[in-house]
């Protein structure tokens, strides 16, 4: 049994699947439980006005509403433990579902998942994030345009039995793309990573105040975040060079903190857990310049975030996806083993930059969503060609 996806008219829908676990204790009964079998529980937002703000899961399909692509958006997360957790509405346009996960190894086999989409039918438009899920539920949705986006560095976290099913692939840099054309001949992607390139206009701005930091580092407290570059860059420059990083989650957090105390580092630490976007943005307004030291990551939102909030980037060379985001006018690329100098130098030329007026010339989502379009309609006409 498959899903009907509708046509690009009337009551379109598109949902994004995260990757992401909750482990939740006792909970409520879901709220589709006790619909009616096919009354589908999508909002009738039509007349509303959307925002497109939120963090790289929400930004895509909001954008997708704000531009008349679809109608109605959602976010689907997995659930381990507890009762299924009821929808929940974010405005007129995006809601959120948890659905039970028996079984946490990727791909993500959600059978609750099928479940729905067996009772209400399959979305308009279903974009599928990292670990992916079964080739059950992508059966499901066979009706559905299926995109993909890996978020960080590996270009296919999933099977080949899983891709295979895929109509469009979101990459961070040219070389994914050519990875997944390797494995897949005659797929179609794109080089649109959903963080950086769907950037929400002023979620993050410029503020009036101090600014007593001279780096700020946004990402989570994890290995491949390599806050050891950082650290080690720190133990190089003057003392009086100021640092700040802030943790959304990770499990390192406690660890950072004792080296920078064993080291005797200027850097203070907020997080975990993180903070509202209104305080990253303030955070980030502290600072001078923002910095990215990852290598083996996706192309990250902070990078186009940083430079909203009016600070250009110090990234590392190597990064893997989304250097193309580093330019003259935005700030600049270093080796690990020379941040300690690029921090001095970008922290001089930081004042006469004006990064958020390159972002908004290229990076905002009013920008991509006009790219994305033909995209989308192409793979709902090659579709429809194939079934």
């Amino acid at each position: 049994m498959t899903g009907q996806a509708a046509p690009l008219t009337a009551g379109r829908t598109i949902v994004v699947i995260s990757d992401r676990i909750d482990h939740a204790g006792a909970g409520e009964a879901a709220a589709w439980a006790d619909l009616p079998p096919g009354e589908a529980p999508w909002q009738d937002p039509r007349g509303q006005d959307v925002e497109v703000t939120g963090g790289y899961l929400e930004r895509l399909p909001l954008a997708c509403v704000a531009a008349g692509i679809v109608d109605a958006a959602e976010v689907w997360h997995h659930q381990t433990g507890g009762g299924r957790a009821p929808f929940r509405a974010a405005g007129p346009r995006l809601g959120y579902r948890a659905f039970r996960l028996d079984d946490a190894h990727a791909p993500l086999d959600n059978r609750d998942m099928v479940d729905f989409v067996h009772a209400f039918g399959a979305p308009h438009v279903l974009v599928v994030y990292g670990l992916g899920v079964s080739t059950a539920l992508l059966d499901a949705c066979a009706n559905s345009v299926i995109v993909y986006n890996s978020i960080d560095a590996p270009t296919l976290r999933v099977p080949a039995q899983v891709s295979a099913r895929f109509d469009l692939v979101l990459t961070g840099a040219p070389w994914q793309s050519a990875e997944v054309e390797a494995r897949h001949p005659g797929m179609a992607t794109a080089v649109l990573p959903v963080g950086p390139e769907f950037a929400a206009i002023d979620l993050f701005r410029p503020l009036r105040g101090p600014r007593d930091y001279d780096v700020i580092y946004v990402a989570a407290a994890q290995g491949y975040k390599r806050h050891d570059i950082l650290l080690d860059a720190f133990a190089r420059l003057p003392r009086d060079v100021r640092g700040l990083c802030v943790f959304g989650y990770g499990e390192d957090g406690d660890a950072i903190r004792a080296q920078i105390a064993e080291r005797g580092l200027s850097i203070d630490c907020i997080g975990p857990p993180g903070v509202p976007f209104d305080e990253v943005n303030r955070l980030m307004n502290r600072a001078r310049i923002g910095v990215v030291c990852g290598r083996d990551d996706g192309a990250p939102a902070i990078l186009t975030e940083y430079m909203l909030a009016g600070l250009p980037v110090l990234a590392n060379a190597d990064l893997a996806c989304g250097t193309q985001y580093i330019l003259p006018e935005t700030g600049m690329l270093a080796a690990a083993d020379g941040f300690a100098d690029a921090i001095l130098t970008l922290r001089e030329r930081a004042a006469g930059l004006d990064p958020r007026k390159e972002v908004l010339a290229r990076w905002t989502w009013p920008h991509t969503i006009e790219r994305l379009r033909p995209l989308l309609v192409a793979a709902r006409e090659n579709k429809s060609r194939t079934y």
